[in-house]
């Protein structure tokens, strides 16, 4: 049966099954939804096995458990490992969804939920990519899935399990669609990801709130000052100052630059999608440069002192921030995590006591574009989408990618089919349908022509 037709005959029940994931909130980030963790991976293991696998387990790790499947049609065959998450993020804030975020809804040809496209609708692409090839005896590879539940936290407990366990997750190649494209009409095959470096910043002064108008002038306040040691770690030209931070940056080289000049982008429709009146970045490089091939700096959270309604005059013992730095591919997180710590440390006054407590962090990765498995994905786009895909690198992070080629020895493609519109991390997370349908049809054509 031809892969469309099979789509529109099992449609209401692909629907179906993969609305029974997402209504199981797994959030990874709260301690209260562990039972549903455990329910979600349940239901991977058996929607893995109704879909063809010859077994599905879901196996314990240090933190969530890890599912873990396998077909295997001949083991002198080229093997995919298929790696996803199950792990959501919060739904918060409420109060802007326009429908509820763990009760799915099909509205103006999009499904809406909270993991629709994060990461439960991507993977759900890739197994029913696997169901079709198994059900009509097309399936040449050996496939294996690892689902986790720990993706949005920083996979703390993979690494570990793939050490313990590299027998099993032995493949000639991983397969991973939880990236975006660039557009509805132009897809494209992401080839390179940031890493990331994540820390806590806390700075202390008094021991405990001091009345600002007894103490204010005479005692540093940690908001201030802490303040005042973020704004040190860029200069006025967007680079990050942070002694030997750069040392490890590979500069883009002017082919791959002249290719992503080539990428259509509109700046003028990217300010009004973001509500912005101006860009701001690294000199000397474009915007598709900075956020996708330079390293950045960004605090992501701050804190302090009184918050709530109405005045109150204090003058806080401590102030707190959350900061992070996206790296490039060569920058070793480990080794920037200890410059930035030491830096911090060293521009501090004495009038308070800062402590820098790393969170976590992941290596930067990239694929070569002569992989055969990343010209079959190329195949099965352009089959897909009708066009060649562009081969681009994108700004976000997925640490575990470069866990694998470090820990497996195993190259990576990354092949997602989210949009920026599909609103991932927010309210109103959706993934279009016929962007899931392509999905499908897409990576069934990988497997035709990855032999």
């Amino acid at each position: 049966m031809e892969i469309k037709k099979y789509i529109t005959e099992n449609e209401s029940k692909m629907l179906e099954d993969l609305f029974s994931l997402i209504r199981i909130p797994s959030i990874s980030a709260k301690p209260e939804y562990h039972d549903d963790m455990l329910a979600c991976a349940e239901r991977w293991a058996q929607l893995l096995l109704e879909a063809g696998a010859d077994e599905a387990l879901v196996m314990p790790s240090k933190g969530n458990p890890i599912v873990f499947g396998q077909k295997i049609v001949d083991p002198d065959a080229k093997t995919v490992l298929v790696y996803a998450h199950y792990d959501v993020m919060p739904a918060e804030p409420l109060e802007l969804w326009k429908s509820e975020p763990f009760e799915p809804e099909i509205r103006d040809g999009h499904i809406w939920a909270r993991g629709a496209d994060d990461d439960k609708g991507q993977s759900f692409i890739q197994v029913k990519a696997f169901e079709y090839l198994v059900r009509n005896g097309l399936l040449q590879t050996n496939v294996k899935f690892i689902f986790e539940g720990e993706e949005e936290i920083g996979s703390p407990s993979l690494e570990s399990f793939c050490q313990e366990h590299k027998e099993l997750l032995k493949a000639d190649v991983i397969l991973v669609s939880d990236t975006s494209m660039l557009g509805a009409d132009l897809p494209s095959l992401t080839t390179g990801l940031r890493g990331l470096a994540y820390w806590e910043i806390e700075v202390t002064g008094p021991n405990r709130d001091l009345h600002s108008g007894h103490f204010g002038g005479a005692v540093a306040n940690p908001i201030n000052v802490l303040c005042q040691i973020i704004s040190q770690v860029t200069d006025a030209e967007g680079r990050i100052t942070v002694p030997g931070f750069y040392d490890d940056v590979e500069e883009v080289p002017q082919t791959e630059r002249d290719m992503i000049a080539r990428i259509p982008f509109d700046e003028e429709k990217y300010k009004k999608a973001i509500h912005v009146k101006a860009l701001f970045g690294e000199k000397g490089y474009s915007t598709l440069e900075r956020n996708s091939c330079r390293p950045s700096f960004d605090v992501c959270g701050i804190w302090g002192g009184y918050t709530g309604e109405g005045s109150k005059t204090v003058l806080p013992s401590k102030a707190y921030a959350k900061v992070s730095c996206r790296l490039v591919p060569h920058q070793d997180h480990h080794k920037i995590s200890r410059l930035f710590a030491d830096y911090i440390l060293n521009i501090a006054p004495d009038s308070v006591q800062v402590k820098v407590t790393p969170m976590h962090g992941g290596q930067g990765y990239v694929c070569p574009i002569t992989l055969p498995a990343y010209q079959a994905a190329e195949k099965g786009f352009e089959k897909a989408f009708g066009k060649k895909p562009l081969a681009v690198r994108r700004g976000g992070s997925i640490p575990i990618i470069s866990t694998f080629e470090q820990v497996l020895g195993i190259k990576t493609v990354l092949m997602g089919f989210g949009l920026e519109s599909n609103a991932i991390h927010s309210p109103n997370e959706n993934i279009p349908l016929d962007i899931f349908r392509k999905g499908i049809e897409a990576v069934v054509e990988f497997y035709l022509n990855y032999k």
